[in-house]
């Protein structure tokens, strides 16, 4: 049993090992036995490419919405949402309430129509219908860079944890926890994704929802917690909109509230969710197009509650582990990244150690998977069929994504080390979404929207909003006081990529030619009608299977779960 910490006193050891024991070794080898085993009863399924790429677009959509929000809780939901909830306290919820779930409505309402009624194998993909090969081949070339980069963090997150839990050298945790992923890839494809990310939610659940109780009983409760702010010199914030307002900004973020709406909520936000293949392919898998839209709106319920079992760890570690934390770690201080680590070496017991420690793991595979798993999409339909091999045998392409899937993983391996340069992981995400989610949403809109947006506009539009972030991003490294916080110069630097992109994106379409009318229909909002049955059976219209009726109730309850924290 690990000893008890005083509801208010400040931990003072900043070294992590976890001391498990043999019942917690076996929950970990019987997790990824499972692991292991999905894989190869995913493989007897992978007769085609589509099989291993899509799933055969055969799933239902309580998987593909399960698997959506799972593919999203790895190492920057979990580590990194802990972390902010230990850097700038309560106002974490707004990744959430603003910056997630009216993105997610917006995707099963508005997008996923034009996606799914295009028959589309990737966002990319997409990218090549309304606006023609230079745009896509652009597009699907900065998404493999990113989900690489991505995929890097988390796997770098699993190596923490196993780092700590076996004190095994940082490397070797890496190399370790990547042949897991890689096994079950590129066995049984996205299936073998997707069933695995269904089983790691649960996993992840049962092993975050103990941390939370025991931690607030541990600080006296919710009382308990703010009365332990007081001794320290942490975040004190519990009020996710105090010290917003325009002209007097004095909120841990650094951003008033109109940048933290138009940067996380629009901008971000909506960039990641609506553009993001990572998560978008999971609804590309759905049976048919109502179990598409309902994909993501499925997966916004527990969305909503998520931060209650991630961001409230990361205030009771702010509480209890005080001036121990800083940017990066050291011999007297331990980074923002180690929190859910640290809690769990001082507060779970033996048996329900090994749940939290296998429900991180979990975490970090599902995120890692979901990269993986839509770069070798991508990467074999987008890069290698469209302008390397054309028309080459379906076997072919299967057996290509199972290579492009081993050199994804050893390309994560090498862009973990990365990852493991920054303090935080979660501000380190939002720079990489503001590089590229950012100007590719600002795209697509225009595109969805407007008829005469042109092929030659898209292009330069699009890598003038790549440029546009990266020039903010190296002048706030060269003098940090341009921006009050890491994470302000993110939303600022996203908000800039947008407006870049629109401003370049409608000037040079003014003078560039447009495509023809009858090559926009379905692509283009009032051009042409998207068939929105697309094999629908008769219990998709259900009531309560509404998606309206699902986003509708999800936005509500955005508001209702700020209104504690006003």
């Amino acid at each position: 049993m690990h000893p008890p910490a005083s509801s208010l006193a400040l931990a003072t050891d900043v070294s992590i090992r976890l001391s498990l024991s043999w019942v917690d070794y076996l929950m970990l080898i019987v997790y990824f036995a499972m692991v292991i085993s999905i894989g190869f009863i995913a493989r007897r399924r992978v007769r085609t490419s589509m099989d291993f790429f899509l799933s055969g677009r055969s799933m239902p959509a309580w998987i593909t919405g399960l698997a959506f929000v799972s593919a999203n809780l790895g190492a920057t939901e979990i580590l990194g949402m802990a972390a902010n909830g230990a850097q700038i306290g309560i106002s974490t919820l707004h990744y959430y309430l603003v910056g997630a779930v009216p993105a997610m409505v917006f995707l099963g309402l508005v997008m996923m129509p034009f996606y799914y009624g295009s028959k589309v194998r990737s966002v990319p993909e997409f990218m090549l219908r309304r606006f023609g090969k230079a745009p896509h081949a652009v597009n699907a070339v900065a998404f493999a860079v990113s989900n690489v980069l991505i995929a890097g963090i988390n796997l770098y997150a699993m190596a923490i944890v196993i780092e700590a839990m076996l004190g095994w050298p940082e490397w070797v945790a890496i190399i370790v926890s990547a042949a897991f992923v890689l096994i079950y890839i590129t066995l049984g494809g996205l299936s073998s994704a997707i069933y695995n990310e269904v089983a790691q939610f649960f996993v992840i659940i049962a092993g975050l929802v103990p941390l939370t109780i025991v931690g607030l009983h541990r600080v006296g409760g919710w009382s308990g917690l703010k009365s332990a702010f007081a001794k320290t010199d942490s975040v004190q914030h519990l009020s996710a909109w105090a010290g917003t307002a325009i002209g007097h900004v004095s909120n841990p973020i650094g951003a008033n509230w109109l940048a933290i709406v138009l940067g996380l909520g629009f901008v971000l936000g909506f960039g990641y969710w609506t553009t993001n293949f990572t998560e978008v392919q999971r609804a590309f898998s759905a049976k048919n197009m109502s179990a598409a839209r309902r994909t993501p709106l499925v997966a916004a319920f527990p969305k909503l509650f998520i931060p209650f079992i991630v961001v409230v760890p990361g205030l009771i570690g702010a509480a209890v582990l005080g001036n121990q934390l800083a940017a990066t770690s050291d011999a007297t201080h331990l980074s923002y990244n180690d929190v859910i680590p640290k809690l769990i070496q001082m507060y779970l017991p033996e048996g329900v150690l090994g749940v939290a420690v296998t429900g991180l793991l979990a975490s970090f595979m599902a995120g890692m998977a979901a990269n993986v798993s839509s770069f070798n999409t991508v990467f074999t339909y987008d890069i290698w069929q469209r302008y390397i091999k054309p028309k080459m045998s379906d076997e072919h392409y299967l057996r290509v994504g199972r290579w492009v899937t081993v050199i994804g993983v050893l390309i994560g391996i090498a862009t973990a080390f990365i990852a493991a340069g920054a303090g935080n992981i979660m501000t380190y995400m939002q720079t990489l979404f503001s590089f590229f989610n950012a100007p590719l949403f600002a795209v697509f809109i225009l595109g969805l929207l407007w008829k005469r947006m042109t092929p030659v506009a898209a292009l330069w539009s699009y890598l003038a909003g790549i440029a546009a972030p990266t020039i903010v991003w190296i002048s706030y490294l060269n003098d940090p006081s341009l921006f009050a916080t890491g994470t302000a110069e993110t939303l600022y630097g996203a908000i800039i990529s947008f407006v870049t992109v629109i401003v370049v994106g409608v000037i040079l379409s003014a003078f560039t030619k447009p495509k023809d009318v009858k090559d926009l229909k379905g692509l283009v909002y009032g051009v042409g009608k998207i068939d929105m049955s697309m094999d629908s059976v008769v219990g998709d219209t259900a009531w309560y299977r509404s998606p309206v009726l699902l986003g509708t109730v999800a936005l509500i309850l955005c508001v209702v779960l700020y209104l504690p924290f006003l």
